[in-house]
């Protein structure tokens, strides 16, 4: 078999959930945009309903419908990019909460769904999305008389401890909702890490239930191994891949392994990057093509059948390291020609 496998563990996830649930004495939810980071809302977001998520947030009104065609009805599916126009079918129909982001919006869900929930969004200084200061002390009352189900914001240094911007927010977050009577929310994975002062009613991790940083404790979900397709011998001199970009300086043996940038393994880490083969940590040689991949297995006693390129060993964020970007994307990025396994659900 050509074909590399990608194996989630539920049972990670949805321990790395627990995790930072316990870390709180608030509500926990979970972030399942972008398809649960490219591992699977599927499966993902039933695992962690399971567990006992009841609040769940995508990035788009169409993530959202789709989640609840999975999830059924019950859990509050929250919409980041609140109403857009086109979207009171959808919002409707799914039973969405859009979180409001501007007047623009707010005015466009009143008039289209005047009974439907919402929530909002506040800027406190990511200057992303959201209601800014002067914007929302014009709304204030008018939104706060429907209710809102949340009024939430985001950190945009939460990975950095740190870093002066978290107390910044905070306090601005707390001076922009001071005396509302709607559950509020500030923190996604970074922030519940911050302390029980960021955590409010309703934390929402994302990147840390799918077992990437900044939540160090957190279980490896994604693993991904390659078949090793051929192996061949190299003398000193010889080259490997696009570009002579590797050269051999002594006898090498060189596996060729079936993945590339067509999988979302990003072109760029080839330099830096590696891969295992049982407790050998090999080195990518060569550049990454879109199929395949060179890896030297010079000193291997044996020639692998697979290897794996994240894991136990290697998690995302050391394979991001190599790629100069962050596990996010990583994750994100893992195409659709895997072999997909579920384990532990």
């Amino acid at each position: 078999m050509s074909q590399a496998e990608l194996s989630i563990d539920l049972a990670a996830l949805v321990s790395n959930w627990r995790a930072l649930n316990a870390l709180t004495d608030c509500e926990t939810g979970a972030v399942v945009k972008a398809d649960a980071y490219g591992l699977g809302a599927d499966r993902v977001a039933p695992a962690l309903a399971a567990a006992g998520a009841r609040c769940f947030f995508v990035a788009l009104a169409e993530e959202g419908a789709a989640l609840r065609r999975i999830l059924g009805d019950g859990p509050d599916i929250c919409v980041f990019s609140g109403h857009m126009a086109g979207d009171a079918a959808l919002i409707r129909d799914a039973d969405l909460v859009p979180m409001i982001n501007s007047i623009e919006q707010m005015s466009r869900h009143v008039e289209a769904l005047p009974d439907a929930r919402f929530g909002v969004q506040l800027d406190t200084g990511m200057n992303r999305l959201g209601m800014e200061p002067a914007e929302w002390t014009a709304l204030r009352e008018v939104v706060l008389n429907q209710p809102p189900v949340l009024v939430m914001s985001h950190l945009a240094c939460s990975d950095e401890p740190d870093h002066p911007m978290n107390a910044q927010q905070l306090q601005s977050f707390l001076e922009m909702t001071d005396g509302i009577d709607a559950p509020r929310s500030l923190s996604a994975t970074g922030g519940t890490l911050l302390g029980r002062d960021y955590h409010f009613d309703l934390t929402r991790p994302g990147i840390g239930v799918y077992g990437g940083l900044p939540f160090i404790e957190a279980q490896p979900v994604a693993r991904l191994t390659i078949p090793v397709i051929q192996t061949r011998e190299l003398t000193p001199g010889e080259t490997v891949g696009y570009g002579n970009t590797w050269m051999a300086e002594a006898p090498a043996r060189i596996a060729t392994i079936a993945a590339g940038y067509a999988d979302g393994i990003i072109r760029a880490m080839a330099p830096d990057a590696y891969v295992w083969a049982g407790e050998h940590k090999c080195k990518i040689v060569g550049r990454i093509s879109m199929d395949l991949i060179g890896v030297d297995i010079s000193h291997l006693p044996e020639d692998p059948d697979t290897v794996e390129l994240l894991g136990v060993h290697q998690s995302v964020d050391t394979l991001a390291d190599a790629a100069g970007t962050i596990g996010y994307e990583i994750l994100t990025s893992l195409g659709n020609r895997y072999a997909r396994r579920y384990v532990g659900g």
